[in-house]
């Protein structure tokens, strides 16, 4: 499931609209405006070595930047979980994409290797709180040793922060659409986000996109919110997305009590994992998070009495 939710990201961001809106809209940087976003052109990411292959795919992009064609390489990677040695992995990848970038004689009219911004984009909880520079997870020695310590940073995307610290309703571009429509607390928000989705993605050209969004909605967004199963089927039949939007319009108020209940039980179960991580640690409750995410309340009452006398976690989930 967490391959399939990473990949329909992946899916999102292929597309130039949404990095362009990325950049645009959330990398806060003066060289920004100087990049001509209509030349956005995605490369082949068959550089990346086979053991790291299976968590980074080929969301590498390169953009003109100047009246030179000086390129400014995107490394995404999408996190719903805190991986502490983040920024060693993006070093891994940034050290790879210049190994092949060196070998393919891609380099400036200087023979300088181009600029390359990594990005974090992490939707999950807590805030984010691993070190976004490799330096600071490097144990410092006196002595003169510091001087080779690796320094590399990456731009750390946190949805959940930006939207905290946002003193504005108004919706900017479609990523930040997408950032609204995940942490949406509110049912007339989210249609009203959606609609103006529907409406920036009408034009014909835009049905890749269109559909990659219908694809997300569908995939993402029904399985966190925990929609009712009939709606979710009906949403499931839908050709388009501005049909979704018409549907959640529809029928979303009648959402209210059933999130409430799913609220509910979203706590006692994030609550029994707690106690159970606290019991038995952390990798052993992780071989029954997916029990604890699709329990419901009797259950989840059941393995909390459980608790209480077991010696083991089996013993908590032993079926009766």
């Amino acid at each position: 499931m967490a391959q399939e939710i990473d990949n329909t990201y992946k899916m999102l961001f292929s597309y130039p609209r949404m990095v362009s809106d990325l950049l645009t809209g959330f990398v806060r940087e003066d060289w920004v405006r100087e990049l001509d976003l209509s030349t956005l052109e995605k490369v082949n990411a068959s550089y990346v070595a086979d053991e790291v292959r299976e968590r980074h795919d080929d969301l590498v992009w390169r953009v003109r930047w100047g009246e030179e064609w000086l390129y400014v390489y995107l490394l995404l990677e999408f996190q719903s979980t805190i991986d502490p040695y983040m920024a060693v992995r993006m070093s891994a990848y940034v050290s790879l994409l210049y190994q092949d970038l060196i070998r393919q004689e891609k380099l400036t009219d200087k023979g300088s290797l181009p600029p390359v911004l990594p990005v974090v984009l992490y939707n999950g909880e807590p805030r984010w709180s691993a070190a976004t520079d490799v330096n600071d997870l490097i144990e410092r020695v006196p002595g003169g040793l510091e001087q080779y310590r690796l320094s590399m940073q990456y731009l750390l995307l946190d949805e959940g922060q930006i939207l905290e610290q946002e003193t504005s309703t108004e919706l900017k571009n479609l990523v930040h659409a997408l950032f609204r429509l995940e942490y949406s607390r509110d049912e007339q928000d989210l249609i009203k986000v959606l609609a103006q989705v529907v409406e920036w993605l009408k034009a014909p050209e835009q049905r890749g996109l269109r559909r990659a969004f219908l694809i997300w909605f569908r995939r993402v967004y029904l399985r966190r919110k925990h929609v009712p199963e009939p709606d979710r089927e009906l949403i499931d039949q839908a050709q388009d997305l501005e049909e979704v939007h018409e549907m959640l319009a529809e029928r979303v108020e009648q959402w209210h009590e059933h999130w409430k209940q799913a609220g509910r039980l979203e706590a006692g179960g994030e609550l029994l994992s707690l106690q159970l991580t606290d019991k038995f640690g952390s990798e052993a409750v992780k071989r029954y998070q997916h029990r604890l995410e699709d329990a419901d309340e009797t259950m989840l009452r059941t393995w909390s009495i459980r608790l209480l006398r077991a010696e083991t976690i089996e013993e908590v989930f032993t079926d009766d």
